[in-house]
């Protein structure tokens, strides 16, 4: 016997929710029951491509429908918390676009309210559903790559400036992604800020983490590139691996490279004894959009009470850490325990 899919109501169709919006039409787990934008133009776009969804200008409506079992939300971070508590206090599960939440008492407070209430609450933060992330993550639980001396991501393009800054708007995906991937938070961070077109509004970000393990993570981000660049480097004792998002087709590269030392020696110059010079692999990843996958996981863990990737307490912890990174910030940059 066939289930009925589970029914979700859009909330937002700005940049992100049309594309929430199409993915949980085009999957078998679920049914777009209503849209709601309060930007007429916006709404009636959707519309017309999905005729068969209601549309709305008010949450009240699909928070008072029996026919939806989940909000997910893809409107301004600062409306998060808001929405979300009644979004729960309605007993409706929630999908919160990235950040969770704009500080971390309020992301906590989400997911206690969520707990409470026997919804569930996660955030989307989508780059963990990517095949190559998927890859990179079994790279360091295999241990192909040997222990994680560090890892060195760039985010950068020419735009899209955001109410908020550069941080907030870009740095819940490498934080989110070097999380998952190393699988811990980091226990200390460093921020480094540069406001080079708006004085008030940063534009360009230098983030330090240091992780309980002893990887060293470094994130560059910016608004104000000229090119359009996504790519982390992980160097690790046995191999490494380099991620451009950018490339269309060979997204990971594994290269078997690396430092022989002899720990016979007593000098660093004595140990460097040789360089590892081996194969270079370009692995298959999974190639189906990550989003899909996301949603899919979403209505398996409403049916079945499994574990996603990025639940509300995942989603918290990445709060915490741009939390404390905005604190480095304001104290010149210096070193905090996050």
């Amino acid at each position: 016997m066939e289930r009925a899919p589970l029914g979700v109501a859009v909330i937002g169709a700005g940049y992100w929710g049309p594309n929430l919006v199409r993915n949980f039409h085009a999957s078998e787990e679920w049914s777009v029951r209503c849209i709601v934008e309060r930007d007429r133009p916006r709404l009636e776009r959707l519309q017309r491509l999905y005729p068969a969804v209601e549309g709305h200008e008010d949450i009240e409506a699909a928070l008072g429908d029996p026919r939806v079992d989940a909000i997910a939300l893809a409107t301004p971070p600062r409306t998060h918390h808001e929405l979300a508590i009644r979004a729960i206090n309605a007993g409706k599960h929630v999908l919160v676009e990235k950040p969770l939440a704009e500080s971390f008492r309020d992301a906590e407070d989400l997911c206690e309210r969520a707990h409470r209430a026997g919804v569930r609450l996660m955030t989307d933060h989508t780059f963990l559903y990517t095949g190559s992330v998927e890859k990179l993550r079994d790279l360091r639980e295999s241990g192909a790559l040997g222990k994680v001396y560090y890892i060195d991501s760039v985010r950068v393009n020419l735009g899209l400036f955001q109410e908020s800054n550069v941080v907030w708007d870009l740095a819940p995906h490498d934080v989110s992604i070097i999380n998952y991937v190393l699988d811990e938070l980091p226990i200390s961070v460093a921020l480094q800020l540069g406001a080079c077109v708006h004085a008030k509004t940063a534009d360009v970000a230098f983030l330090t983490m240091w992780y309980p393990s002893g990887c060293l993570a470094h994130v560059h981000l910016s608004w104000l590139s000229p090119v359009k660049v996504r790519r982390a480097i992980i160097s690790g004792s046995l191999k490494m691996a380099v991620w451009d998002d950018v490339e269309p087709t060979e997204k990971i590269y594994i290269y078997d490279k690396g430092v022989v030392l002899d720990p016979s020696s007593t000098t660093l110059q004595q140990q460097m004894v040789s360089y590892r010079l081996g194969d270079l692999h370009v692995p298959l990843v999974d190639n189906r959009e990550a989003l899909g996958k996301l949603v899919n996981d979403f209505a398996a863990a409403i049916r079945s009470g499994s574990e996603v990737r990025s639940d509300g307490i995942f989603g918290a912890g990445v709060v915490r850490v741009i939390e404390t990174a905005l604190r480095s910030a304001s104290l010149g940059g210096q070193r905090v325990e996050v």
